[in-house]
């Protein structure tokens, strides 16, 4: 076996772990929304390390493949527009994380792009395809910034202090020079 396809059958099963964490997180909910979205155990964060430890272009696919089994595990069809921006397009955003793989803060960084990105396609979606489901008086747009956000600020935000803890940033930091080493 030559060292690159070593190393891609290293990234790809570091990513197929990613996926399987993600997915299997996601049925840990701290608290679950009517119309979709919910509190994970870090359900988030797998995705985004995945596209920090490989990179953006890694880290996305990771997520449009994450975005299809979540897909599969509860869908919800309301429009083909609607699948793409709460499935695969949401969850790439999240690989987008790799984009800041290299900066200082570079793995805090990334987690925040990456839900800022998976927020926005939520947002767009619930405007577009939901938005007639704002209570009355409510701004369509007002109501989904705000709905989206009662789901994933929470999970940002502890992701965030999480990664943060010495003992853990340590672990990553393991984690991160297995996946590499060649």
């Amino acid at each position: 076996m030559s060292k690159n396809s070593h190393s891609m059958t290293k990234q790809l099963v570091f990513c197929a772990i990613s996926v399987a964490l993600a997915f299997v997180t996601s049925y840990i909910k701290f608290m679950r929304l009517p119309f979709g979205g919910s509190i994970t155990l870090f359900s988030m964060f797998f995705l985004c390390f995945a596209g920090y430890l490989f990179g953006p272009k890694t880290g996305i696919c990771t997520g449009v493949a994450y975005g299809l089994l979540q897909f599969l595990q509860d869908p919800y069809l309301y429009s083909i527009g609607q699948f793409f921006l709460d499935y695969p397009l949401a969850f790439a955003c999240l690989g987008m994380a790799g984009f800041c793989r290299n900066q200082k803060w570079g793995l805090q960084k990334g987690i925040f792009l990456g839900v800022c990105g998976r927020y926005l396609c939520h947002v767009l979606s619930g405007y577009i395809f939901f938005g007639m489901y704002a209570p009355e008086g409510i701004d369509p747009l007002i109501y989904t910034l705000g709905y989206n956000l009662t789901y994933l600020a929470p999970e940002l935000i502890a992701t965030l202090i999480v990664v943060t803890i010495p003992a853990v940033k340590r672990a990553l930091g393991q984690v991160q020079r297995m996946a590499l080493s060649v």
